[in-house]
């Protein structure tokens, strides 16, 4: 049998007036071919510049110059209720948009692997076709990146993910100069706090990040983190569960210097920190029996991506 070339099929958007494209890891992951079709219908070959499977995102360059790029905006701000807007080519129907609200910041995906970013959850309708297309606010201004559903069908059932623009963006610096992502860790492992659990450490709520292992020479037990500790923050920032340490830690470069409040013993306890560095992960992003990625095919051989630049 002659073997034959797939397709996937996906959207980007330019970043850089001199061809650098942001989509998503999985929309060119194992593709032998990278091809882009810019607003204007022209088609270039692209290059892979580099690609982050825990991120799901991927950094294509184009060999052209003078191109409209992107507004970049913030997520940082986004609020529950606010209007965003996604672009992208759903079914092959390019240049569609859908409009929606922000259901949540800060969640957690679904799938294994994606424990560093703090997704943006709206109900803005995306499908196959609209992974990697911006997700932008009412000024137009990219704030995130759309990646997931999550369905028990395979279609749009109402809740759809996006990547912060920061957490993408972050890895794009990374990938341009370095061609991988370094992230901080500090060598435990945690649960969510129950309200049993709560009770019995004295703690006034449920909440935090509860250490049921910690990593013997790692950073945590060089800092003096201990088994029952709770985690409340990082860096001054809050740990209201244990899915939101991950992305807090995962943003810090490792080597670098920071501070972890802990409840032990009825008081909190501030541990200043050195952040280890996590182990390099090349393996693509997974998939969850009901988070469905909207487009990732069977198989395929070359990838196509089709760039949003309206701005």
């Amino acid at each position: 049998r002659v073997p034959q070339d797939r397709a996937s099929q996906g959207t980007g958007f330019i970043i850089s007036a001199d061809g650098y494209i942001l989509t998503n890891h999985h929309v060119i992951d194992g593709a032998d071919d990278i091809h882009v079709q810019l607003t204007d219908r022209r088609e270039l070959s692209a290059k892979l510049i580099g690609s982050d499977a825990e991120t799901d995102v991927a950094l294509l360059k184009v060999e052209a110059t003078g191109l409209p790029a992107a507004r970049l905006g913030t997520s940082s701000e986004l609020k529950p209720g606010q209007w965003v807007v996604a672009i992208g080519s759903p079914f092959g129907f390019d240049h569609s948009v859908t409009a929606g609200i922000v259901s949540a910041t800060g969640r957690s995906s679904q799938i294994a692997g994606q424990q560093y970013v703090p997704f943006i959850q709206t109900d803005v309708a995306i499908n196959r076709g609209n992974s990697g297309g911006p997700l932008l606010d009412i000024d137009g201004q990219v704030v995130g990146i759309n990646s997931q559903i999550f369905s028990n069908t395979g279609g749009f059932m109402g809740v759809s993910f996006a990547i912060p623009i920061e957490t993408a963006m972050r890895s794009v610096d990374q990938l341009k100069k370095q061609g991988y992502v370094s992230r901080g860790l500090l060598g435990v492992r945690i649960q969510d706090v129950t309200r049993d659990v709560a009770r019995s450490l004295g703690l006034p709520r449920s909440s935090g990040a509860l250490v049921f292992q910690v990593e013997p020479d790692g950073a945590a037990d060089k800092a003096g983190i201990k088994v029952q500790d709770v985690i409340l923050a990082f860096n001054g920032r809050e740990v209201a569960g244990a899915s939101q340490l991950p992305p807090l830690v995962g943003a810090v470069d490792p080597g670098s210097r920071a501070q972890v409040t802990v409840f032990r013993d009825g008081k909190e306890v501030v541990l200043p920190i050195t952040v280890g560095a996590a182990p390099r992960n090349d393996a693509s992003a997974g998939t969850a029996e009901a988070a469905v990625d909207p487009m990732r095919p069977s198989a395929r051989r070359w990838a196509w991506v089709q760039t949003k630049a309206w701005w």
